[in-house]
């Protein structure tokens, strides 16, 4: 395992002190995934958003396992969601607007709706547009300020930030509300769940979270796709 820059476990690779990244998942062309497990919850460790498979769970299991998982929307839901709970015994944290998709395969143990800092010391902000539910969530972190952004905001395979707001599903009004919101924030590290570039993280400060924002907000459609015919 290398050091805070990086460096690999069996399957786990270490991008702050206190923050690992797991495999490489490909659910679509072009499009890739990780999951993230923060160290340093004040109640035990954190995942971020979910894994493809349970090839980690040894290499989890080694860093203390999961007492907490959370998602920023429904499609980071699947089968892996029970079988993280019931290895590790994680509480599942997850968006209540999406409920009826996500307790297909698992049940919600804390439902997310507000803005608020919670016991793990994670401060979750709900961003709509993407989905109904999406949710961002801002850690301090060793490495500094970790935001956790879905996929409300990611970067792209052109090195630029986007945004997605899904035919029937997705809302742009939301969106661009919830770019105001998110523009408010000091992160230093923005991480994203699905990403179409090299890499779902980037170090970001006063000058480029601005332009980021800005980018993202470029991609926001004119209309609602939800309400476009």
């Amino acid at each position: 395992m290398r050091s805070e820059t990086g460096g690999m476990t069996d399957t786990l690779t270490r991008v702050h002190p206190d923050l690992f990244q797991t495999r490489t998942d490909s659910p679509f062309p072009g499009l890739t995934t990780h999951a993230y497990l923060w160290t340093g919850g004040p109640e035990g460790n954190v995942l971020f958003y979910s894994t493809a498979s349970d090839a980690e769970f040894d290499a989890i299991a080694g860093l203390g396992g999961i007492a907490h998982q959370y998602l920023s929307h429904l499609d980071e839901a699947g089968p892996m969601l029970g079988r993280i709970a019931r290895r590790f015994g994680s509480r599942l944290h997850a968006p209540g607007a999406e409920s009826a998709e996500i307790a297909r395969h698992a049940p919600i143990d804390v439902a997310l709706s507000e803005r608020e800092v919670d016991a793990n010391g994670v401060e979750v902000i709900p961003t709509p547009g993407h989905s109904a539910g999406s949710c961002c969530f801002l850690v301090r972190g060793a490495g500094g300020t970790y935001l956790f952004t879905g996929d409300t905001l990611f970067p792209t395979e052109r090195g630029t930030w986007s945004t997605f707001v899904p035919p029937g599903r997705g809302d742009a009004d939301a969106m661009r509300s919830s770019l105001d919101v998110l523009a408010t924030l000091e992160p230093d590290v923005v991480i994203s769940s699905a990403f179409a570039g090299p890499t779902a993280m980037q170090s970001v400060d006063a000058a480029s979270w601005p332009r980021i924002i800005a980018q993202a907000r470029e991609t926001v459609p004119t209309v609602s796709a939800s309400t476009s015919r």
